[in-house]
């Protein structure tokens, strides 16, 4: 799509604009600020962070020519390409695999990408899940905190409807960020409508674990223990427990929590039919849990280490609880957040109205939603772009999406898990020191990049924006100097092929992935900050990544007009360590 005055911030025609066919082929990727002076033969644009001149001869024909395959080659090295306008002023942070694909990242870069512009980014809006989407960004991690934390510009960090929280958790994670000079609590607003999870859903987490293990002799699906499903069961039970209840008198509330632990007791020994010994050992476990997640934070004096006793929540007789303690620590969290308790929906609807960006920050991935995912394999949210609008409260709109994926794949759990590596491959091994849960600390499965999942997240999910992340992992070191494979179908034993994922688990199940194979690279990446200085054979693969993903979305039909946009590349796990001048999509597939 040619760029116009249209397009630029604001939709305002800078003084002395004229669209000459230099103009309109521009590598569009960055939004402009002023256009300081246009010729026939080139074009100079300041932008928030450089000045980029292009040699774009004088026709739109121009981009035609570059070569079919071979390297993208800028016109001159160390400057940058002007990136897309977003479509709309709600993007939507959302994982294109199975989670654990670097989305906490992508906040601050958009956060700072549109500081400059006419939209700035003023909330950032924690979407579904809770205590178990572990995000990193800026240095930091977060568990239920919105990631808009670690950049101070951002007004409001939301917490939405849709959203699953215990207050201590809250308090834990806010109080420990302050004290490394982020602010937090003035900034959050928590939605009424936001659910209340508590001890019982983590005792029924893990004894639900313990069910499927000990009396179904099932494979254990490897729970967090942060009562996640527990605590949505709650919702469609119609029992939930809102942070609108601790506005209330405090009776109701505590009316709700003794029906909650009665239920919960109840289940633990009669359905999950847990032993005696197992119901003691389920607060030990806890509390070790929530001792190791908290270690900096009770070094550094911030919390006593009494305060993740979770054996005082535990009742004299098996199988019951300490219910009046358990009230008692739960309402007083609560009353510390009253003054972030509010409206979360007229936050947004105010913000929107003053034309600045919402970020909608999503837990786990496409293929995790409790809908369009593989149970039990699935979270107990809804995971992609729709469930903003539930979540913040608004009407149905323009929404933008920023889909993220990884240069290769990983999962947890018990998935299938089709292009996982063998266990004794060189880039396994590799692989595995890097890989691990911010949230749980568990050691994930690694696997070949799947275009087929991610093309259905594009045709099925839709997004606009691509972010890859860790292409630098992939460099040829130690033992690891072979080629790297993209699975581009699956195929049964009939030979038939599949390009989009079989709905039927037990067929996904007896399919193996046809792969491409691509040359590696032995170059250091981690430095390179422009996507012409990468060496060839990466510059190929990540063509070849792109390429792939779309041709699987729409295998035997014309693609459409507007491609997804790589717009990000990590190379490194730093801030600084991502490319940004990425070539536009229908000359980034050529490469590969």
């Amino acid at each position: 799509m040619p760029l116009s005055p249209s397009h630029l911030p604001g939709n305002r025609q800078p003084t002395g604009f004229k669209a000459t066919p230099a103009f309109t082929c521009i590598l569009q990727r960055r939004r402009l600020q002023s256009v300081q002076s246009t010729s026939r033969k080139s074009l100079s644009i300041n932008y928030r962070r450089s000045v980029t001149v292009f040699d774009c001869g004088t026709s739109t024909q121009s981009l035609s020519a570059l070569p079919q395959q071979g390297v993208w080659t800028p016109v001159a090295l160390n400057r940058t390409m002007p990136l897309l306008p977003f479509r709309s002023q709600l993007i939507a942070d959302v994982g294109i695999s199975f989670g654990d694909e670097g989305k906490g990242r992508l906040i601050p870069e958009l956060v700072h990408e549109l500081a400059a512009s006419s939209a700035p980014v003023s909330v950032v809006l924690k979407v579904n899940g809770g205590a178990n989407s572990g995000h990193t960004a800026g240095g930091q991690k977060f568990n239920l905190l919105p990631c808009g934390i670690v950049t101070p510009e951002v007004p409001h960090l939301c917490v939405g409807a849709g959203v699953v929280a215990d207050p201590r958790k809250f308090l834990w994670e806010g109080l420990e960020k302050e004290r490394k000079g982020f602010p937090v609590f003035r900034r959050l607003l928590i939605d009424e409508r936001t659910m209340v999870s508590d001890l019982t859903h983590r005792l029924l987490d893990l004894a639900w674990e313990d069910y499927r293990v000990n009396v179904l002799r099932s494979e254990a699906r490897g729970a967090t223990g942060r009562g996640i499903t527990p605590a949505y069961l709650e919702e469609v039970g119609q029992s939930q427990i809102c942070y609108a209840d601790f506005l209330a008198p405090k009776d109701c509330f505590a009316q709700k929590m003794r029906q909650r632990a009665d239920r919960a007791v109840r289940t633990i020994q009669h359905v999950c039919q847990v032993t005696v010994d197992t119901w003691h050992g389920l607060f030990e476990k806890l509390g070790a849990a929530e001792l190791r997640a908290n270690t900096e934070a009770i070094d550094a004096g911030v919390f006593p280490r009494e305060e993740f006793n979770f054996v005082e929540f535990r009742g004299e007789a098996p199988f019951t609880l300490n219910v009046e303690r358990l009230i008692e620590v739960y309402w007083n969290a609560g009353q510390k957040l009253v003054p972030q308790i509010g409206e979360v929906r007229e936050l947004i609807l105010r913000e929107l109205r003053a034309g600045r960006t919402v970020v909608g920050e999503f837990g786990q991935a496409y293929w995790l939603d409790k809908r369009h995912g593989f149970s039990p394999n699935v979270t107990a949210s809804h995971t992609y772009s729709p469930e903003f609008f539930e979540s913040a409260g608004i009407p149905l709109q323009p929404i933008h999406t920023f889909g993220v994926a990884k240069a290769y794949d990983t999962k947890v759990g018990t998935h299938t898990f089709l292009t996982q590596m063998d266990e004794g491959h060189p880039l396994t091994v590799k692989l595995k020191k890097l890989e691990f849960g911010s949230t749980t600390g568990r050691q994930r499965m690694v696997g070949w990049f799947d275009a087929v999942e991610k093309g259905d997240a594009l045709r099925y999910g839709g997004f606009q924006d691509v972010m890859i992340n860790k292409a630098d992992a992939l460099t040829h070191e130690g033992d690891w100097k072979g080629e790297l494979q993209i699975c581009i179908a699956y195929e049964d034993t009939n030979g038939r092929r599949y390009y989009h994922v079989p709905r039927n688990e037990a067929l996904r199940k007896t399919l193996r992935p046809v792969y491409t194979r691509h040359a590696g690279w032995a170059e250091d990446i981690s430095h390179v900050r422009h996507f012409g200085e990468l060496p060839k054979n990466a510059q190929r693969y990540v063509g070849a990544m792109m390429r792939t993903l779309i041709e699987c979305a729409y295998q035997g039909e014309t693609w459409p007009q507007t491609l997804p946009n790589l717009r990000y590349l990590g190379v490194g796990p730093e801030p600084s360590q991502i490319i940004k001048d990425v070539p536009p999509t229908a000359e980034l597939v050529k490469l590969g």
